[in-house]
């Protein structure tokens, strides 16, 4: 029996209860299940299983576990399956299980913009208050949460700083974007943004950033400025800068 034709023997037998459920496809990707799970399921894991590591993979014979970016990287060219009631799974949340703080704070950013399930894989029971403070970030749900349901497109790639940007529920007003700092140093960085703009061709969404200005805050630090100013930010190593943007009145 083939995976769709199992999954859909387990969906309608849950259908059959008559009670509400998210059913979530475990196929590690290996069948491709982005292609035909729409109609089974709610989301559908992507990727074999996360491992609690920046970038590694770790093999157990016939398999393998995966590190952030590795899982990351595998999400190029998903986007376009994703939306409100069908998700890309990236898999659960390694938040606690023993990454740095930049490596822990970078993962649950990636991980809430992408739109993948947040589902915490840490002991609830036993956590720093470190930990539930990066789980509990509210403003970083609320992207993963936004009701348009987009997932974050990639708008620039590197080796050390990529960058992703997400429409959020104010339409062609407000955007979410994320610095990436992939590399193994700090990295002090400057975004011209009148330079730039950003595009999701999956959703006919645009800003441009030479005829537009926003202010934005660091989702983080709580800190703000705007576009009219180059940004200029000091990057950690395996970290990330999230900052909301408004467009200004």
């Amino acid at each position: 029996m083939s995976p769709e034709s199992s999954y859909t023997t387990m969906r309608d037998a849950m259908y059959a209860t008559g009670r509400p459920m998210l059913f979530s496809i475990c196929d590690w990707g290996d069948n491709k299940p982005w292609e035909w799970a729409l109609a089974i399921g709610h989301s559908w894991q992507t990727s074999g299983d996360i491992y609690p590591c920046w970038d590694c993979e770790v093999g157990h014979g016939s398999w393998s576990s995966w590190g952030v970016l590795r899982i990351l990287d595998k999400q190029a060219g998903l986007r376009k399956y994703s939306g409100p009631s069908h998700w890309n799974d990236m898999d659960v949340l390694e938040v606690g299980n023993g990454m740095s703080e930049s490596e822990d704070r970078a993962h649950f950013s990636l991980w809430a913009i992408m739109n993948s399930p947040l589902i915490a894989g840490n002991d609830l029971r036993n956590m720093s208050e470190l930990t539930k403070k990066i789980l509990t970030n509210k403003d970083i749900i609320a992207l993963n949460q936004d009701p348009l349901g987009i997932q974050a497109v990639r708008v620039m790639g590197g080796d050390k700083i990529e960058i992703y940007a997400k429409p959020l529920v104010k339409g062609e007003c407000e955007w979410a974007v994320l610095f990436l700092n992939r590399s193994d140093a700090a990295i002090k960085y400057e975004f011209k943004w009148s330079n730039h703009y950003f595009e999701d061709d999956n959703n006919k969404l645009r800003v441009e950033f030479s005829n537009k200005l926003y202010e934005w805050t660091d989702l983080w630090t709580k800190a703000g400025g705007s576009t009219a100013k180059d940004f200029k930010q000091l990057i950690p190593s395996h970290d990330v800068v999230v900052l909301r943007l408004r467009p200004t009145i």
